[in-house]
């Protein structure tokens, strides 16, 4: 009997085998999986070879000839729980559902009662999954399968143009905080894409990341010295490099006073002079004259269903009353106090309302208020415009790390919509000749920006809408991370081709977003551990349970 058999196709009256499952009986002592995969030979049109039709497996069963709970208490001499005392040798057996996956022949008549069921090699396995002669390969994982004598391990390599175009774009990785390791995940596919993409000529490709968590993306181009040579050694089995990232600038927001207590990241103030000192660092600041076009960014998180607010800011943006020839934030200040206490702006009375001029002065005030917010940028301390930054300087294989991490959540949000608007207009009409084909950017805590709960005026949202949508065409792929899938906005999750889940709660996977997912497989979902994801991608026939090493850059503790 070949080795590789472990059991036959059972068929029957309440468990027919369909054109979409089958169940077969295994031993009780053979250890499978949900996501293991196994093969059936069936029917084919060439007499000569059975085609093969390949099944995932879903629900693992155990059962006895025993007809209910009860005989199986009387069994063990009515309820005697020492194991040497009074059992009966059952007959048991365990019963398990797969779904089809492929047939090698597309056919796809039921499975025939009695058929003998295999493991699979690491050929079938590619072949079921589609997997085999990927094109433009790009490794997202591993998968283990068969525990125990048996365990198989498979490189999982996507074609890349199913995720940052042209044929899908974005991923969206969600799960909850601190397990679900999705900045962990997200920063291997991205390395995996730079080294990629380094020294192919085909396209380019350029990353912008949000530092939004600690120091955890501040040092990505220093390697991690903690790293096992276990951990190497997977990479190096997965045909990756073993080096972090390359080419590696870091904007911080600008902060008043070099006191660790003062500085607006939690990066060290000695850190940031030592990346200074090396041409990789710099501070970002907003100046009135570069920034008064987009004061709207600044009421992203404010409801303003009655457009009072936009109003408000349209008024100083076109430069009307009062507010003609201003360049100073103060200035600014000055004139929005004095349109709360006598008139709108200087031009037209009726225009807008005393007390809409109060309610934008509230909003605004607090916000600008922030150091980023200057007059002045000196180009000799290492102070940049993150504007100019990425339309004139952002060039193939290059990455951009800005820290938000400590702003507060409107400066957050503005910087954002300001980093993405940039990226937009560079794509859109900017003529420089080495403008990257594509710009990756990574958004960890998506919900900020685009969730259920966002304003639906807010110019944020409009933003990554308009990237989630028209993304692909214009070469702007959107990295999304979020803890609840649930809670994002649906047109943006509904436009990423991929989508990666981690460790989540029970009352997640119940939401509506999980519907399609086999109930085993939710249940899984609680239960996966850091390094482990489930992934869903056009190009593959299944969803897969991925695994993962840890970085190969520099970890800050609690990060």
């Amino acid at each position: 009997m070949d080795m590789d058999v472990i059991g036959k196709i059972s068929a029957t009256e309440k468990n027919p085998s369909t054109i979409d499952e089958f169940y077969f009986w295994t031993d009780k002592g053979r250890i499978l999986s949900p996501f293991d995969i196994v093969k059936v030979e069936h029917v084919s049109p060439n007499e000569k070879e059975a085609s093969i039709t390949y099944g995932v497996v879903e629900e693992i069963n155990h059962v006895t000839d025993a007809t209910s709970h009860f005989t199986s208490y009387i069994s063990s001499d009515f309820g005697e729980m020492d194991k040497d005392i009074g059992n009966m040798n059952r007959l048991g057996m365990n019963y398990v559902k797969a779904r089809v996956i492929c047939n090698t022949d597309n056919i796809y008549t039921p499975v025939l009662n009695g058929k003998q069921v295999l493991l699979c090699n690491e050929k079938d396995i590619k072949t079921a999954l589609g997997l085999d002669n990927v094109k433009n390969p790009l490794v997202c994982g591993y998968l283990e399968m068969y525990k125990g004598e048996k365990t198989k391990q498979v490189k999982v390599e996507l074609n890349s143009h199913f995720l940052i175009g042209p044929d899908g774009a974005h991923i969206n990785i969600s799960g909850i905080s601190g397990l679900a390791a999705k900045t962990s995940y997200s920063m291997f596919l991205l390395n995996a894409l730079q080294h990629k993409f380094k020294d192919e000529n085909e396209k380019s490709v350029a990353f912008v990341f949000f530092n939004v968590k600690g120091r955890d993306l501040m040092a990505i181009d220093e390697p991690n010295k903690e790293l096992s040579k276990k951990e190497k050694e997977i990479y190096k089995s997965l045909g990756l490099s073993v080096e972090p990232f390359k080419n590696v600038h870091y904007y911080y927001p600008y902060s008043q006073d070099t006191k660790q207590e003062e500085v607006q990241s939690y990066a060290t103030p000695a850190d940031v002079k030592h990346q200074k000192d090396l041409g990789k660092a710099f501070s970002y600041k907003y100046t009135f004259e570069k920034t008064k076009e987009k004061l709207d960014l600044l009421l992203a998180n404010e409801d303003d269903s009655s457009g009072t607010l936009e109003s408000c800011a349209n008024f100083i943006m076109d430069e009307r009353g009062n507010f003609k020839g201003i360049n100073k934030w103060k200035t600014l200040v000055e004139q929005i106090d004095n349109c709360t206490k006598t008139a709108s702006g200087g031009g037209d009375k009726n225009e807008i309302q005393v007390s809409s001029w109060r309610k934008f002065k509230r909003c605004i005030s607090k916000a600008i208020k922030n150091p980023i917010f200057h007059q002045t940028i000196h180009i000799d301390k290492k102070e940049v415009n993150l504007t100019k930054e990425i339309s004139e300087k952002l060039t193939a294989n290059q990455v951009m790390v800005i820290d938000i991490a400590r702003l507060d959540e409107s400066t957050q949000s503005f910087v954002f919509g300001d980093v993405a608007r940039a990226i937009y207009e560079m794509k859109l009409g900017n003529e420089r000749d080495n403008i990257p084909d594509k710009v990756i950017m990574f958004v960890d805590e998506l919900n900020k920006y685009a969730s259920t709960d966002i304003p639906k005026n807010s110019p944020i949202l409009r933003q990554l809408l308009d990237i989630a949508e028209r993304g692909r065409s214009l070469g702007i792929i959107l990295f999304s991370v979020e803890q609840f899938r649930s809670a994002i906005h649906d047109r943006v999750k509904g436009n990423c081709a991929t989508q990666a889940y981690g460790r989540t709660n029970a009352i997640e996977v119940s939401k509506p977003d999980y519907r399609y997912i086999p109930k085993v497989y939710q249940n899984m979902m609680t239960r996966l551990t850091p390094g482990e994801y489930i992934i869903s991608n056009p190009a593959l026939r299944s969803i897969v349970n991925i695994k993962f090493p840890k970085p190969l850059y520099k970890q800050f503790p609690n990060g």
